[in-house]
């Protein structure tokens, strides 16, 4: 049984939960999300609360609440707060610089690279070396921070390269005669 999906989501003020069949909106101060969920489960909100309900012998429909209520709190969290993942470059000349919804990167290539910043992410450099990605979907917060810090992933023997600022990378001894 999930016991995720027995916890009721409390909603906050200022934020607007609309429910129109299998489909939820939720409204706030950092934007709009939408979710459609699986048919096996039921979404009740009352009193400012969010609760699933679902045939608790189905394994699907087990999964599926667990898996909904998690998405549907992160949503909520979301437009309320939002969520943000920082990235910190380590290695000589890396640098990084946001211009409006493009972030220039220049980190050891022959060229500077471009990232494009899609909608509803914001990008932040305070210092050279720094970067915050901002954003009301958890989700494409951490994919943006994934594909920023794929293109030059922390290397075991230096460390160089663009990492999370909470990642521990681990080190390797270098090559003995």
């Amino acid at each position: 049984m999930s016991r995720i999906a027995k916890a009721p989501i409390t909603i906050p003020s200022g934020v607007d939960v609309k429910l129109d069949g299998r489909n939820m909106t939720i409204k706030g101060g950092k934007g709009q999300l939408n979710f459609n969920f699986h048919s096996t489960i039921n979404v009740v909100v009352s009193d400012n609360q969010i609760k699933m309900e679902w045939d608790k012998d189905n394994k699907i429909a087990t999964a599926q609440a667990g898996t909904a209520r998690a998405i549907i709190s992160n949503m909520v969290t979301g437009v309320s707060a939002g969520f943000e993942k920082k990235l910190s470059l380590i290695g000589v000349g890396y640098r990084a610089q946001a211009k409006g919804n493009v972030l220039n990167l220049t980190l050891g290539y022959s060229h500077p690279i471009d990232f494009d910043v899609p909608t509803g992410i914001t990008v932040e450099t305070p210092s050279q070396t720094e970067i915050i990605v901002r954003g009301s979907d958890k989700q494409q917060v951490g994919q943006v921070a994934a594909k920023i810090r794929a293109y030059r992933s922390p290397e075991p023997y230096k460390g160089k390269g663009v990492r999370y600022a909470d990642e521990q990378v681990a080190r390797k001894e270098a090559k003995k005669k």
